[in-house]
């Protein structure tokens, strides 16, 4: 007979939204177990945003060593290089302290950990198979926090070890010589722009019209240009037809606007989106809708007890996203009256340069009927960006014509990443333009960009021409 653990609260997954929801049920008192079969930090901390943004870096950095002669520093060319097994290791350090900071703050929060393949039995119960032997294991409250993992398409099987997931090509010790990536939207182009910075030849090929569907054309418009000046193809309106060995690699045939091409490459990676975990969860009862499980503004499915958060529940698939549902679902659990009603989940691209978005873009806001005021500034216009070399790119704020209110803001740009958070709150406080305006910004930097941008759009840009 397989021993029988009781819990409050289970949760399965300790990806982004498992395990801060475990961590903050701890902290309100509830006992909780957490189960995970592989990756503690989930896909995010271990194969996904950190490890990327681990390379990402690097390849910036190795492609800056060219601007150095401007600023009257030289290193010789012959003694530029990359050893992969070195970047490997750097990357995966930073992955361990993290993954084994996930597990000290669950101890540290007293939620108890358990490692193995989890088999939902009902609403709430399920059996784990750990290397000891099956446990099983009930719950009052069962967290469903899946994840998701990435999309197979037909031709193109990850089994092959030329056919590349985001997974496989984050853990490669030898640079690709020429890779395809199919897939143009925000993990292709991240992937694809870091390939080519390292020294490898690609190409993109995107099934729809333009490359990052969704975005804001202005920041559409300037990303091709910057891919034309990194000498990277791409293939817009194309389907990837399936490949086969060659004499020299591998060949991939792409039917474009102007009939099929091949395509000669080492490498093929596969970036078309992600696909939820959610099979198995028939015993639980819940609702899904294509695949994701449906859930309210408190994490609550459609059966009692039961909640997802993350990935699996859809939405937007992003980090951040499911750590906040995490939280809101250990609050919901623990008696508190908690919703999820946030206006904006911001979203970041770290291409080059990078791209954020929070609220609405302005095509976004005016396919929604709002009458709408803009204010672009390039960051060509800040002092600081100017001293950082890195002055290509816009802020761009939104606002409601009827009452300057801030409907969104768009960056692309250096930092974006780092800028989109003071956006975040302007529109999550439902902010007006002078809110932004009349903060003092410190002098020089690039957040100067995001209150130039607001007055702007007021019309009394200090440091631009007003439109």
């Amino acid at each position: 007979m397989a021993e029988t653990l009781k819990y409050t609260a289970v949760i399965v997954g300790a990806g982004t939204g498992g395990y801060p929801c475990a961590i903050r049920l701890g902290q309100l008192g509830v006992q909780t177990l957490i189960i995970e079969r592989e990756h503690w930090g989930g896909v995010c901390l271990n194969v996904g945003c950190i490890p990327s943004k681990a390379l990402i870096t690097a390849g910036k950095r190795f492609e800056e060593l060219d601007d150095l002669g401007k600023m009257g520093i030289s290193i010789p060319e012959g003694d530029r290089s990359v050893d992969m097994q070195k970047l490997q290791e750097w990357k995966q350090g930073i992955v361990s302290k993290l993954t084994g900071g996930v597990r000290t703050l669950l101890k540290a929060n007293k939620a108890d950990t358990l490692v193995g393949e989890a088999t939902f039995t009902g609403p709430h119960s399920l059996t784990v198979a750990t290397a000891d032997g099956e446990v099983r294991v009930e719950a009052e409250h069962l967290v469903i926090a899946t994840g998701s993992r990435p999309v197979e398409i037909p031709g193109f099987s990850f089994a092959d070890p030329r056919i590349l997931d985001s997974t496989k090509a984050l853990a490669l010790t030898e640079l690709p010589r020429r890779l395809v990536v199919i897939g143009g939207g925000y993990i292709g182009m991240e992937m694809g722009q870091m390939f080519r910075k390292l020294g490898s030849e690609v190409t993109i090929v995107e099934m729809q019209d333009s490359i990052l569907p969704g975005f804001d054309p202005d920041v559409i418009k300037l990303m091709n240009r910057k891919l034309k000046k990194s000498k990277i193809p791409v293939y817009t309106g194309s389907r990837a037809l399936g490949w086969e060995e060659g004499e020299d690699g591998a060949t991939v045939r792409v039917q474009t606007p102007k009939g099929e091409i091949t395509l000669d490459c080492d490498a093929v990676l596969v970036t078309v989106g992600r696909r939820p975990n959610s099979e198995g969860l028939e015993a639980t009862g819940v609702e899904l809708d294509r695949g994701f499980v449906k859930i309210d503004k408190q994490c609550r499915t459609s059966v009692p007890g039961v909640y997802a958060v993350g990935d699996v529940a859809g939405g937007a698939m992003l980090a951040h996203k499911a750590t906040h549902e995490g939280e809101i679902c250990a609050e919901v659990i623990a008696g508190h009256n908690a919703f999820n009603d946030a206006r904006t989940v911001p979203a970041v691209v770290f291409t080059d340069p990078e791209i954020a978005t929070a609220g609405l873009q302005e095509h976004e806001a005016r396919a929604q009927g709002f009458e709408v005021k803009t204010g672009v500034v390039p960051f060509a216009a800040i002092g600081r960006a100017l001293t950082t070399m890195h002055t290509d790119g816009f802020v761009k704020t939104v606002l409601d014509a009827a009452d300057d209110r801030v409907l969104g803001v768009t960056i692309c740009g250096p930092h974006a990443s780092d800028l989109i958070s003071e956006a975040a709150l302007a529109v999550e406080m439902d902010a007006e333009a002078l809110d932004i305006a009349l903060t003092i910004h410190p002098h020089p930097t690039l957040g100067e960009a995001l209150k130039e941008s607001a007055m702007a759009a007021l019309g009394r840009a200090i440091h631009v021409v007003n439109r």
